[in-house]
């Protein structure tokens, strides 16, 4: 389907930072992190096998080869803005993928038992109401909505959003990070929460994010080890205000 104005800028953008994104959060390290810290948060008391799963900013379609390594027999597709990062999942993940805007209204032949959206919905934040209402078409009742994304309520928000508007791997006037608990109200009757967990230490920046820091991708493996440990302990401490993201696993309601 056609891309809107922001959908547009959002795929040309993607087009022009395709290369580097994919060298910085499709390594070694960052794949490890989304392992160690990302992906127990967003799975956990689920049980995927056989299931059909919607992956939501697929990319080239590292989550979904991350599910289908953990549940055999899952079912996933693709779903994503960009035709090369579509091209890219199907030749990867032998999976179907299909290109479309998320702040369009979207037809859904069938729907999915689970969506996951890994750093994806902040991208959408022109017509929000919109992206819900499609993402709740997609899953059928008693599925599952699985969202990591970076938290608004963050202490240092303020910076971040400079830092939008400054960096050119950002486009301020369509991507912001996102409140979890405006983002469900938003939602009303189609999704009830199930659990949300607020993460993000050294590691979720020098590791996950090298990209927008700039860190060279040689220095990562090697300090990957004393980072992990200290997210790990920084994840343990309560509250939302320290943590750059969240992690949330939401239910399918009405239809």
């Amino acid at each position: 389907m056609p891309a809107t104005s922001s959908g547009k800028r959002q795929q040309e953008h993607y087009q022009e930072i395709h290369g580097d994104y994919g060298a910085h959060y499709y390594d070694t390290a960052s794949l490890a992190y989304r392992d160690r810290f990302i992906l127990p948060v967003l799975l956990q008391g689920l049980d995927l096998r056989n299931r059909r799963v919607a992956d939501i900013a697929s990319g080239a379609g590292y989550t979904s080869l991350a599910l289908m390594r953990l549940f055999p027999g899952v079912e996933p597709e693709g779903f994503d803005i960009s035709p090369a990062a579509c091209a890219e999942y199907e030749k990867l993940v032998g999976r179907p993928a299909h290109q479309v805007d998320l702040v369009k209204p979207l037809a859904v032949a069938e729907p999915f038992d689970v969506a996951i959206v890994i750093g994806g919905l902040h991208h959408c934040v022109e017509d929000m109401d919109r992206v819900i209402a499609n993402l709740a078409a997609l899953i059928k009742k008693g599925g599952f909505l699985l969202l990591f994304e970076p938290n608004k309520t963050f202490l240092l928000q303020q910076l971040r959003a400079l830092w939008y508007k400054a960096d050119r791997y950002f486009d301020a006037e369509t991507e912001a990070a996102l409140d979890h608990d405006d983002l469900l109200a938003r939602a009303g009757s189609a999704f009830a929460l199930r659990s949300v967990r607020y993460l993000g230490g050294p590691a979720y920046f020098l590791i996950l994010n090298s990209l927008i820091l700039r860190i060279p991708r040689a220095w990562k493996l090697p300090a990957m080890a004393p980072l992990f440990a200290a997210e790990a302990m920084v994840n343990k401490l309560p509250g939302r205000r320290l943590f750059p993201a969240f992690a949330a696993q939401w239910v399918r309601q009405d239809r």
